[in-house]
C-alpha cells in the first residue's frame, strides 16, 4: 500500500494495532516528525543539536547491559534506534545519502570482514578472527601505518578507554612487563610532586595526565579493563558514602557537622564491616 499524503500516513499509524510496528514505520514516523506540519522541536534539530542526546541514550543501553535488565535494554536499544533514523533522516532530506544506504553499507562490510564466513578463509579461533579484522579494516581505510592505527582511536572516547587501546595498538613501544609499568609509575607519580611543588598548573596537568595513562598501561599489563574499574571504584566509594551518611544521620548530626578525622574514623569502620 503506498501512502499518498501526510494525512493517508498518519491515519495507518494511527490504526496499526498496537504491538504490530515495525522498523520501516519509525522511519515514517521520524519523516512526518521532521516534515511540514509536524513537531516544530523536530524540524529544527540538528546532527549537532541531538549529539549529546545520541551519547546519553548510548550510555543508557549500557547501564541496561550491565544491570541485566531485559526490559530497559528493549527500551533504551529502541532509543538508540531512534537516535540513528533521526540522523539518517537528516541527511536524506540533504540528499546526501538515505538510511537504505546506512544499512547497505553495514552489510557489505559485514561480508568483506568476515570472508571466513562469505568466503573460503579458514581460522583457527576468535583471536585470528579479530587479527583478520584489523588487517582488512586497515587495508579499507589505507591506513598504513602505527600512527595512522594509533589515530584512527576515536578522539572522543572515554579517556581511560582510548589510552588503553592506543597503548595496546603501539605494542611495538610497550613495556614489556607488569614490573616494567611499575618502575614507570613511581617515576610519574615524582614527577607530578615535583610539579605540583612548582605551583605550575599546565605542568601539574601535563604530569598528571602522563601519570593517567602509565596507569592505563599498568591495568592493561594486569589484565584489568581501566574504564571498568574506575567505574566500578566510583560506584563502591558512592555505596560507602552513603553508608557513611546514613551512620551520621542516625546520630541526629549532618557530615558538616563532623570533622574530617571524625568521618574517616566512620568511614574505616565501615569499610572494615
Amino acid at each position: 500500500m503506498k501512502l499518498q499524503n501526510r494525512e493517508e500516513k498518519v491515519n495507518y499509524l494511527l490504526t496499526k494495532t498496537p504491538g504490530t510496528y515495525t522498523y520501516e514505520d519509525l522511519r515514517l514516523v521520524v519523516a512526518l516528525l521532521r516534515a511540514e506540519g509536524g513537531c516544530p522541536w523536530d524540524m529544527e534539530q540538528t546532527h549537532s543539536s541531538i549529539r549529546r542526546d545520541f551519547i546519553e541514550e548510548t550510555y543508557e543501553v549500557i547501564e541496561a547491559i550491565d544491570t541485566q535488565n531485559p526490559t530497559l535494554l528493549r527500551e533504551e536499544l529502541g532509543d538508540v534506534l531512534l537516535q540513528v533514523v533521526f540522523h539518517a533522516r537528516i541527511e536524506e532530506e540533504e540528499g546526501r545519502f538515505s538510511m537504505d544506504e546506512v544499512a547497505n553499507d553495514i552489510c557489505q562490510k559485514l561480508i568483506h570482514r568476515h570472508p571466513h564466513v562469505f568466503g573460503t578463509l579458514e581460522v583457527a579461533d576468535s583471536a585470528e578472527v579479530l587479527e583478520n579484522w584489523d588487517k582488512i579494516k586497515g587495508e579499507e581505510k589505507h591506513r598504513v601505518t602505527m600512527t595512522d592505527k594509533l589515530r584512527a582511536i576515536p578522539p572522543m572516547e572515554p579517556a581511560l578507554m582510548r589510552a588503553q587501546k592506543v597503548g595496546k595498538k603501539a605494542a611495538c613501544f610497550d613495556f614489556a612487563n607488569a614490573d616494567e609499568v611499575w618502575k614507570k609509575l613511581d617515576e610519574e607519580i615524582a614527577e607530578v610532586k615535583v610539579a605540583a611543588a612548582s605551583g605550575d598548573k599546565a605542568a601539574v596537568a601535563e604530569e598528571m595526565g602522563d601519570l593517567l595513562l602509565t596507569v592505563t598501561s599498568l591495568a592493561r599489563k594486569l589484565g584489568v579493563d581501566a574504564e571498568e574499574s574506575l567505574f566500578h571504584a566510583t560506584d563502591k566509594f558512592i555505596g560507602r558514602f552513603e553508608k557513611v551518611e546514613n551512620a551520621v544521620l542516625d546520630k541526629g548530626l549532618t557530615m558538616d557537622d563532623l570533622t574530617m578525622p571524625q568521618l574517616d574514623a566512620i568511614w574505616d569502620e565501615i569499610k572494615h564491616t
